[in-house]
């Protein structure tokens, strides 16, 4: 075989093996990093769900103490 088709199929393989470990790269961090998202957004969802039962409670107590200032007032 001569020596031009060699260094040509050589070539070739590392081109190939190069192209195939860098696109297997990354898609590795790709999904890395969609997984950070992923946990930041389920970080963010429970804020908000915290937040919102938070604000229940808020309503909640500021119902309770105008009830208490009425019945203050009830007896001044």
């Amino acid at each position: 075989m001569p020596t031009e088709i060699i260094v040509a199929l050589l070539s070739l393989l590392g081109t190939a093996l190069g192209s195939v470990l860098g696109i297997i790269t990354s898609n590795r961090l790709t999904t890395y990093r969609i997984q950070q998202l992923e946990e930041k957004v389920n970080n963010h969802n429970n804020l908000i769900e915290r937040m919102a039962a938070a604000e229940r409670d808020i309503k909640s107590a500021h119902r309770h103490l105008n009830e208490l200032h009425e019945e203050m007032e009830e007896f001044k």
